[in-house]
Parts: structure tokens; sequence; C-alpha cells
């Protein structure tokens, strides 16, 4: 039995030129960021950083029995590996528009906790977050449901007849949740875009 190794999601931001980036060439600088995390959370985790290959659904495909996710927004990225299925997502915390409230939980799940823009940024990356875990899209984000709130930084998911655990990160107005079965969390934060003068080498990956 292979044993589940420690858990160390990084997040990364992007520089104020990268930010500036408009359309395709915004993307592929989010993607290389992204990966640069990756990379890092490999070498934290003790694994070595395989090709990352997708699957028929845009699923990531394991490298070598190691699982990985990434996740980016506009300022940050998020990336984290692990021994099995695993998915992060990231979020800024910004108001949207009010119908958003109901479409990302129902009445019973929101009798769970405060009605407010950060529960629903919580609900929103815990839901995705175990959606990327288990490889299929947003097309299933109803049928994923929060099953119950252990604390400010920890919930339970029910999705496919499993329940999930997830933790939350929170910094600078923006919400990480990671899935995990347990596993001790090592998060890793850079804020500062100098800080990432000297990367971990990213190997190369096939063209998609």
């Amino acid at each position: 039995m292979r044993v589940a190794m420690k858990l160390h999601p990084v997040i990364l931001p992007l520089t104020t030129e990268e930010q500036g980036l408009r359309g395709r060439a915004r993307l592929q600088a989010q993607s290389r960021r992204a990966r640069e995390a990756l990379a890092r959370s490999c070498e934290a985790s003790g694994v070595r950083l395989g090709p990352l290959e997708k699957g028929d659904r845009n699923t990531p495909l394991p490298f070598q029995g190691t699982f990985w996710s990434l996740s980016h927004k506009p300022r940050f990225v998020a990336a984290v590996v692990g021994s099995a299925p695993i998915g992060i997502d990231i979020e800024e915390i910004t108001p949207r528009t009010e119908g958003l409230l109901d479409y990302i939980a129902r009445k019973a799940e929101w009798a769970l906790a405060d009605r407010t823009w950060e529960t629903f940024f919580r609900f929103w990356t815990a839901k995705e977050a175990v959606l990327k875990a288990v490889g299929v899209g947003l097309a299933h984000l109803k049928k994923a449901r929060i099953h119950a709130i252990l604390d400010t930084d920890n919930l339970i998911m029910d999705y496919a007849s499993r329940l999930w655990h997830v933790r939350h990160f929170r910094f600078q107005n923006h919400i990480v949740s990671l899935t995990h079965d347990g596993h001790d969390i090592d998060w890793s934060l850079v804020l500062e875009p100098h800080a990432l003068d000297d990367p971990v080498p990213v190997p190369p990956q096939p063209q998609a």
C-alpha cells in the first residue's frame, strides 16, 4: 500500500506584466505560472514532475502514480500534487450577480452558513475542487452538495455517493479550496512577484 504523502499546495502571484496581458497571451502566462507552482509542489513533496497530460474529458492524467491539479485566476495561481485523485481551486472573493447565490447552493446548504459572498466562494471553490478530483466538469455542480461545515477552514462535500473533506486557505481577499483525505497540509504562499526571480525549473511539456 502506498503511504499518503503530506500535501504541499503552492500559491504564486502573477507579475504586473503578466496581469496586464490580454487574451491568449494572458492565459498562456497563467498556465506557465501554474505549472511553476506545480513544480514547486512536486519539489516540496519529494516527487519528480512528469508529463502533464490530459485524458478525453480534459482530466489531468497522473504521472508515475502522482495526481495533480491546477487553478489560475487573474492575480494568483494554485497547484498541488498528491498520491490520490486531488482537486484545488482558487477564486477572488468579489460580489457577483445575486442570482448566482441560489445557483451555487440549495436552501438546505445555505442553512449551514451565513448567506454572504465569502460563503458563496467557499461553496463554489469546494465544489469545483471536488469535481476536479473526480474528473468531471461544472455541469455536475448541482450534484455536489455541502454535507457539513466543520469549522471556518473545513467542510465536507457529498458527491457521487462519497463524502469529500475540503480544506480552505484565505489570503488577500482570495480563497483556495483543496480536497484531502485527512492529510497534513503545508500551504506555501508567495505574495511578492520578485520572489519568482529564481523559479523552479519546469521540464518541457507536450503541446496541447
